[in-house]
């Protein structure tokens, strides 16, 4: 016996007129009728007598009816109070990044999931992705946004499409701040402030090619932000992603782009088979539904 059946019914037994019935439902009369048939079928009693100009309930109909009004109502009562229990939904979700502009694209998931679950709050911890994976590894961090290359075989993960440009960052009165991109001879002899994970720092060795035996590396740095501050007192150009940089005083740093251009892309990841609260599974359910809807 179906909850739509069981709609049926008591929809008839209001009007009692099929066609009336029908239209309420946006069905057609032929198909409520074969639906009212086999639900008579199902019982085994004959629920309506069926007069020229109105159906009536028999006996059996009438407490079938009753029973009918008491189940749709706990139906009913079930979906409110599931639906307000997506409200009541609260907790503490851990989520580490990078300095990427990926960042934009996770407050956009933080805010259309805060917009169903405002009871739930987020702990945003800031570093490179070795050391976020890290965390996650330990439980420490629940959703972690990664710069790729990385090693995520222990991970359940989201691709995001937007890409992460490399950069070089520098003063605004360096002579290569007149050029419109810089290029590998551009960097060669000069002080340079590389990423602090080896995977990138393999990449970017990648892009400089035969040109990498003559870099001269001064730091390396896990924060842009950090590296940003040498920049900015003359120790060296930083090559580091764009995503940080439009939030920087423009008159302090500047940046061009390498050429050729190098790119990466990161997930969003999670670990595999980890128990996680009620908030966090929330979340990472909302993740998997916007990757459904969109190529986030």
């Amino acid at each position: 016996m179906e909850i739509r059946v069981l709609r049926y019914f008591l929809t008839v037994a209001m009007e009692e007129s099929i066609n009336r019935a029908a239209e309420v439902l946006h069905i057609t009369q032929p198909t409520l009728s074969r639906q009212l048939l086999q639900l008579e079928e199902e019982v085994g009693v004959k629920l309506f007598h069926r007069g020229a100009r109105k159906i009536t309930l028999t006996n059996e109909g009438i407490l079938l009816r009753r029973r009918a009004e008491e189940i749709l109502s706990l139906v009913d009562r079930t979906e409110r109070e599931l639906t307000e229990q997506d409200k009541l939904v609260e907790g503490r979700i851990v989520i580490g990044s990078g300095e990427m502009a990926a960042v934009q694209r996770l407050s956009e998931i933080i805010s259309s999931f805060h917009k169903k679950y405002p009871m739930v709050t987020f702990d945003l911890y800031t570093a490179n992705a070795d050391l976020v994976k890290e965390q996650m590894e330990k439980g420490l961090a629940d959703v972690g946004l990664l710069l790729e290359p990385i090693d995520i075989e222990k991970f359940d993960f989201i691709r995001l499409s937007q890409k992460e440009r490399w950069v070089v960052l520098m003063r605004p009165d360096s002579p290569l701040a007149q050029k419109e991109s810089v290029c590998a001879q551009d960097l060669a002899g000069v002080p340079l402030i590389l990423p602090r994970r080896l995977n990138v720092q393999n990449e970017v060795s990648s892009w400089f090619g035969e040109m990498f035996q003559d870099v001269q590396i001064l730091f390396t740095s896990n924060l842009s932000t950090n590296g940003a501050v040498m920049v900015q007192e003359g120790l060296g150009y930083s090559v580091t992603l764009e995503g940080a940089v439009p939030f920087w005083d423009k008159e302090k740093i500047t940046y061009r782009p390498l050429e050729p251009e190098l790119t990466a892309s990161c997930v969003l990841a999670w670990k595999k088979q980890q128990p996680f609260c009620f908030a966090v599974t929330k979340f990472i359910d909302h993740i998997k539904c916007l990757s459904g809807i969109s190529n986030i």
